[in-house]
């Protein structure tokens, strides 16, 4: 309780706020993160996301793909814990959001600005022609899915094992790291690269760390000042409240 009140007096002093989620916040949606012993890739291979096997295997790939992020995936809703950022930045206290997450629920639960590190499986393009798509206007039981311009197989728009962030992302991110004051760090454990980088740079320009996870993170000891243990869509809504008193 005390750790939240000081957490909510950093943010309402706060001039500009960032968040940075990764998969815990999307959690509580129903969407398993990666690693971990319930994570998907103690389910499935990763390799199904290489980018060269990809380009080898493009039907075998895009099976699993379809059944996780489309069938499975695709059925998501925001939680709580998405509502509550989307609130914070309504009243005027969040100014954006950069997400690990390829998930699309920040947008669908109301945040305007939001920049996606990994992409978004919500859109397909073409590696060819460059021709984009929204995943909903394709349809998935034809795989592998082609482009209705030049008839080569469409990737998800998000990153995949042997593929760079897209360079506007990485841009915007590291300007966030620049003029943000305080980074509200949720739902990652910090291991993934260059991600994870993102939230030390922000606390080596100078920014205040606030960390909700429901364990320690590589952040809680190293460049964490406040940690609130617990979930993301328990913790959010009460400080979103909070601040709206």
């Amino acid at each position: 309780m005390i750790h939240l009140e000081k957490a909510v007096n950093i943010i309402e002093s706060a001039k500009h706020i960032t968040a940075f989620t990764g998969a815990g916040i999307s959690v509580g949606s129903g969407i398993p993160p990666f690693r971990g012993k319930d994570g998907l890739w103690s389910k499935y291979d990763p390799i199904v996301l290489d980018l060269t096997y990809f380009h080898q295997y493009p039907e075998k790939s895009w099976q699993v793909i379809k059944e996780i992020f489309y069938d499975f995936f695709g059925q998501a809703q925001p939680n709580n814990g998405h509502r509550a950022l989307a609130e914070m930045e309504k009243y005027g206290f969040l100014k954006t959001i950069i997400t690990q997450n390829i998930d699309n629920l920040h947008q669908e639960a109301g945040n305007s600005h939001v920049i996606e590190f990994h992409g978004t499986s919500h859109s397909l393009v073409c590696e060819q022609c460059g021709k984009r798509y929204l995943a909903e206007d394709i349809d998935l039981s034809v795989i592998p899915p082609r482009c209705k311009k030049c008839n080569e197989v469409l990737k998800p728009d998000f990153i995949f094992f042997g593929e760079p962030i897209p360079q506007d992302a990485f841009l915007n991110a590291m300007n966030e790291t620049k003029v943000a004051d305080l980074f509200l760090v949720i739902g990652t454990t910090g291991e993934i690269m260059p991600a994870s980088t993102i939230p030390i740079t922000a606390k080596d320009n100078g920014a205040t760390i606030i960390e909700i996870n429901p364990e320690t993170s590589n952040y809680t000891h190293s460049i964490t000042d406040v940690f609130l243990q617990g979930k993301a869509e328990k913790i959010l809504p009460v400080l979103a409240q909070r601040l709206q008193k």
